[in-house]
């Protein structure tokens, strides 16, 4: 059986984390815990093959892609003792809006220190890499880097999962463009296995099927990694705060005023390193118009925590490829990212891409 070949767009801690995952499944049946799928189809993760990967740090960039997996600015945690030897030099990717002017004056370990390479040809890199499957983890904010490989990938028709908050597989335009290629795209913006979005969603939903009504919420998030360094930028976080303040409202019955609802990053710690910590809180009434107050503290590592999610995307888009599938995949987006095409329920979208597993059910 061919490997899924993946192509990693930008080697941060969520990259680091999937490799990490790679080798820690390589034995799922004796390391069962904490996945989701030992199998998607006849796929394991040991059958997910990187040949290609980009970035713009000069620490990483020509680099061995298991060496540029443990540079800085990367700090996740690491629960596998090495990285195997990959054969992957990561290749310099096109800057763009990639890197935030905020960012650049903050000390080198925390921050990006650019390269001054030429950018490489993004669609000969995935041509000659026999690359399937691109995965989107540039920085929020980066809107036109992010279209960049978006076109590279339409040029090339590799697959794209895009991880982070810039609208692609929910963008009406993109998508018919990646139906019309006949590529399969899975998109936007990846959840966390167990996270905010997914705790807040399921908090709000329990109200809602118990009878009772939210007046207000909100969701604060403080972590200490590279990516909360990037969001102190209010106009970098735009799009974020839309993809996660939705993935909440379209579990309520009724919308929320702006004025009542507040999900987003709030601060940047740095000796948090990549352990993520959501406040939440819930003000609502039930029977007899009473109160409800409900308050939630979750702590989680970031990027361990998306790649739970991520290692199922992979091969639930090389399933579609091998069924010949294009456009968005809307269970497997619905289930995997903060703002899908068709937004649904999670346990609607949990029966939906069990379906599509097992094949008995569509897109």
């Amino acid at each position: 059986m061919d490997p899924i070949r993946i192509a990693i767009i930008g080697v941060g801690n969520c990259a680091t984390s999937l490799l990490q995952g790679f080798e820690y499944y390589k034995h799922a049946s004796a390391t069962r815990e904490g996945l989701l799928h030992e199998r998607i189809g006849p796929y394991r993760p040991s059958d997910i093959a990187v040949v290609a990967a980009f970035d713009v740090d000069a620490r990483k960039v020509d680099k061995p892609l298991e060496d540029a997996a443990a540079a800085l600015p990367n700090c996740t945690t690491w629960f596998v003792k090495r990285l195997p030897h990959s054969g992957v030099r990561v290749q310099m990717g096109p800057v763009l809006d990639g890197v935030g002017a905020h960012m650049l004056p903050q000390p080198a370990e925390r921050t990006f220190v650019v390269a001054k390479r030429k950018p490489v040809e993004v669609a000969k890199v995935l041509r000659k890499s026999g690359a399937e499957i691109a995965l989107n983890y540039l920085p929020v904010g980066s809107e036109r880097a992010t279209a960049s490989y978006a076109q590279a990938c339409l040029e090339t028709r590799v697959s794209l999962i895009n991880c982070m908050p810039v609208f692609i597989a929910s963008d009406p335009a993109w998508a018919a463009k990646f139906k019309q290629r006949g590529i399969p795209l899975i998109g936007d913006d990846v959840k966390g296995q167990l996270g905010a979005t997914i705790l807040h969603r399921m908090l709000a939903n329990l109200f809602r099927i118990r009878g009772a009504s939210i007046d207000r919420t909100y969701q604060l998030n403080v972590g200490g990694n590279t990516d909360f360094l990037n969001m102190l930028n209010q106009e970098r976080l735009r799009l974020k705060k839309i993809s996660k303040t939705e993935a909440v409202q379209s579990v309520l019955n009724t919308r929320l005023p702006d004025g009542n609802i507040h999900i987003g990053p709030s601060d940047y710690i740095p000796w948090q390193k990549d352990r993520k910590v959501c406040f939440l809180r819930i003000e609502g009434r039930g029977f007899g118009d009473c109160p409800i107050e409900l308050e939630a503290r979750l702590s989680v590592e970031d990027s361990p925590n998306s790649a739970g999610m991520t290692i199922d995307a992979i091969r639930c888009l090389r399933l579609a490829r091998d069924r010949k599938l294009a456009g968005p995949l809307f269970s497997v987006s619905a289930w995997t990212m903060k703002h899908p095409p068709k937004p649904m329920e999670d346990e609607r979208a949990r029966q939906l891409i069990e379906a599509f597993i097992q094949g008995t059910g569509n897109v």
